[in-house]
């Protein structure tokens, strides 16, 4: 099922979902389902999975020389949607981005899918790998998340590359794409960041997953500029817990956000990373009352493998 559609079915009501991480190369897929089984009790119509691209390592040789290899570290982002599906009976959403993909992978990825049966694809630029200092496209790939929307909008149109095709069967994609309320880091101000949102919408995209926050009143207003744009689609805002001290120097730095000066004082007196754990599902919980309150459509949770904090706040949500 489309996720516009779990959120008419659901008439107003609140819902809950989550996104995984495909577990590292030579893991297989127990780990994932052992940190999905604690959350099915919560009815999360969907379940994200996250997509990474390839990665360049150096390898030094004994000559002094250094070797260029191409690892990519979680495979699987396809097989895992196939086996969530198949286990659970909920809809899996994968991710699918710019980097690494050309136009035509990116359309035999899609019909991979649609032969799955999966009814939703999460569309996103990437990340620029370690390698490059900005986001390099793939040749023959797109520069932009919106140029990737448009493309899924075409196959959903049954317009695929190869023209000359007969006997073309469209697809039926709904298009999730990312929204920033503290704007995307190369984004020189949130207002132009909401002006290439909309470029997604138009082409094609029927809902938007928003950047993690910890500041309510963030996503609100970038709610507000949305519908002020004349962006009418579901607004989903993605939460996550703290869990560790770390990671109030790493999450600031990684996804360009700012943690709020209540929430950093109460984790620096913190005397372990137990009270941390404690500190961020108090403050993950209070989040999601409020944005409950507020009638948002589901609450969306970041768990990054790790299920027990997103246990802990859902028991006292959902």
């Amino acid at each position: 099922m489309k996720v516009t559609e779990h959120i008419e079915k659901a008439n107003g009501k609140t819902m809950f979902s989550f996104e995984i991480l495909p577990p590292l190369k030579g893991q297989n897929i127990n780990s994932i389902f052992e940190n999905i089984d604690p959350l099915m009790e919560f009815n999360p119509p969907f379940i994200d999975v996250t997509y990474h691209r390839e990665e360049y390592v150096y390898k030094e040789l004994g000559n002094g020389l250094l070797e260029k290899k191409v690892v990519r570290k979680r495979p699987g982002t396809v097989g895992i949607c196939a086996a969530i599906q198949n286990r659970y009976n909920v809809d899996a959403i994968p991710h699918i981005l710019c980097g690494g993909f050309s136009k035509e992978d990116t359309e035999n990825f899609l019909i991979d899918l649609g032969f799955l049966g999966i009814d939703n694809v999460m569309a996103l630029r990437g990340d620029a790998v370690k390698s490059e200092t900005y986001f390099t496209p793939e040749k023959e790939g797109h520069a932009y998340a919106s140029k990737l929307v448009e493309q899924i909008s075409a196959l959903n149109k049954g317009i695929y590359l190869d023209e000359e095709l007969q006997n073309k069967t469209p697809t039926d994609f709904c298009i999730g794409v990312a929204g920033y309320p503290e704007k995307h880091m190369e984004a020189p101000s949130l207002d132009s960041d909401i002006h290439f949102v909309k470029k997604k919408i138009e082409k094609g995209a029927s809902y938007i997953v928003t950047q993690m926050f910890f500041d309510n009143s963030k996503y609100f207003k970038f709610v507000d500029k949305c519908r002020t744009a004349g962006i009418n689609v579901p607004i989903i805002p993605g939460l996550k817990p703290i869990a560790t001290k770390k990671q109030l120097n790493l999450i600031p730095h990684r996804f360009s956000l700012e943690l709020p000066d209540a929430l950093i004082m109460e984790i620096v007196r913190c005397k372990d990373n137990k009270q941390v754990r404690q500190v961020g599902v108090d403050w993950c919980v209070a989040q999601s009352k409020e944005l409950i309150a507020a009638g948002v459509p589901f609450v969306h949770y970041y768990s990054m493998g790790k299920s027990d904090n997103i246990r802990a706040i859902a028991s006292q949500i959902f």
